[in-house]
C-alpha cells in the first residue's frame, strides 16, 4: 500500500508478524476500528481452499453485489474453520497528510468517556483512534521499557491517547486537536494534557501504548481478557470487574486499556506483588468466568478481536443464544461436514 501511496489502515500490535490470510481468518480489529473498521470493512473480495479442495474465486472486488449470500463474511473471521483464505482484494485509503496525536491526563474512566463523546462529535470521521490507559500501565512500561518517559508533569489516575487525521495539510487538524483539548480542560474531563509536536514525539506516545501488554509479563503472572461491551458501559464494566478482583483475589492489579472509542478493552490482570506467579494464575478459570459473567451481563463479548479459537471454546455456549449456536454449527456441517478444517477450535 505504502509503495503505491495509499493506506492500509488495519492498525495492530502483531502487523509485523501478521499475515493477511489469518488477519482475515480471525477479523482482526486494532487501534483504527474507529475509524475505519475492523477486517472485514477493508475486504472486498476473498480466494478460499474449501475443505474437498475446490477453490471459490470471489476475488471481483465488487462495492455493491445483492446477488445473493454473502460468502465472503462467512469466510471472515471464521478461524479457518470453513476454508483457507488465499487471496484477497483489500481496500486501500488516501494516506493523511496532517494528522494530531494527543495524550492526556484525567481522574476516572467516565471523564474519559464525556471527553471522548466531545472529541468524537466535533472530530466526526477526523477522529481515528481513542484509547484508554490507566496510570498502572504506564508505571508498568515506565519501569520495563527502555527510552520511555512521563509526557506530563505530574501523573493522573487515567489516561487517554487520540488521533485526528486529513487527507488536507493546512493546520486544521492540529487547530482542532488544540480547540478539544482546551474545551476538555475547561469542562475539566482533562487534568493536563500535551499534543506531539514531531513524528518522533507522535511515535514516542504510541510506543508507550504498544508496550503496555508486553510489559505485563515483567510483573510476574497475567490473566488476561479481550471483551467488548457497549462504549457508554465502559466505566461501569471497569468499576465492576475491579471491584470483583479485589474481593475473589486481594492485592491483584487489574491493567484495563484499550479501544475506548468501539468498547474494546483488554482487562488484564497482574497477580499480586507477594504471591506466587502459579498459585495467582490456578484461578484462572474462577477468574474468567467472573470477568465474562459481567461482560454478558452488559450485553458484551467475551471475544472482541482476539477470537475463540480452543481457549474461549468452552465459553461459546454461556456466551451464544442456543439458535446461534445451533445455526453456526449447522454452517460448519455445511462447509467441512468431515471436520477436517482447524479442528477443535471455534465449535
Amino acid at each position: 500500500a505504502a509503495s503505491a501511496g495509499r493506506l492500509f489502515p488495519l492498525s495492530l500490535a502483531s502487523e509485523g508478524s501478521g499475515q493477511i490470510g489469518g488477519v482475515l481468518a480471525t477479523n482482526a480489529g486494532g487501534m483504527s476500528v474507529l475509524a475505519y473498521g475492523s477486517a472485514r470493512d477493508l475486504a472486498l473480495g476473498l480466494e478460499v481452499v474449501v475443505a474437498d479442495g475446490s477453490v471459490w474465486n470471489g476475488l471481483k472486488g465488487l462495492r455493491k453485489d445483492n446477488s445473493g449470500y454473502d460468502l465472503k463474511d462467512l469466510f471472515i473471521g471464521s478461524e479457518g474453520t470453513l476454508g483457507i483464505i488465499t487471496a484477497a482484494v483489500l481496500r486501500l485509503l488516501p494516506k493523511p497528510t496532517e494528522t494530531a496525536t494527543a495524550f492526556a491526563g484525567l481522574g476516572s474512566p467516565e471523564a474519559a468517556l464525556a471527553f471522548f463523546t466531545r472529541v468524537h462529535e466535533q472530530a466526526g470521521p477526523a477522529l481515528t483512534a481513542f484509547e484508554l490507559l490507566p496510570r498502572i500501565g504506564l508505571d508498568f512500561v515506565f519501569r520495563h521499557a527502555s527510552e520511555t518517559r512521563d509526557p506530563l508533569s505530574s501523573p493522573h489516575a487515567w489516561y487517554v491517547l487520540f488521533e485526528l487525521s486529513s487527507p488536507r495539510d493546512n493546520g486544521e487538524i492540529v487547530r482542532l486537536a488544540e480547540t478539544l483539548l482546551a474545551a476538555g480542560i475547561e469542562a475539566k474531563e482533562v487534568g493536563d494534557a500535551v499534543l506531539a509536536s514531531s513524528l518522533a514525539q507522535s511515535s514516542e506516545l504510541w510506543r508507550m501504548r504498544e508496550l503496555m501488554s508486553e510489559v505485563q509479563r515483567q510483573e510476574g503472572g497475567s490473566i488476561k481478557h479481550d471483551v467488548s461491551v457497549p462504549v457508554a458501559k465502559v466505566p461501569e464494566f471497569i468499576a465492576r470487574a475491579d471491584q470483583l478482583i479485589e474481593l475473589m483475589i486481594p492485592g491483584a492489579r487489574p491493567v484495563p486499556f484499550g479501544h475506548l472509542g468501539d468498547g474494546n478493552i483488554h482487562y488484564n490482570v497482574s497477580q499480586p506483588v507477594a504471591m506466587d506467579r502459579v498459585v495467582f494464575l490456578s484461578n484462572w478459570e474462577a477468574l474468567n468466568a467472573a470477568v465474562h459473567e459481567i461482560v454478558l451481563d452488559l450485553d458484551g463479548s467475551i471475544s472482541a478481536e482476539h477470537g475463540i479459537g480452543r481457549l474461549k471454546r468452552d465459553l461459546l455456549p454461556h456466551a451464544k443464544q442456543p439458535l446461534e449456536l445451533d445455526l453456526m454449527r449447522r454452517i460448519k456441517r455445511a462447509f467441512d461436514p468431515n471436520g477436517i478444517l482447524n479442528p477443535g477450535k471455534l465449535l
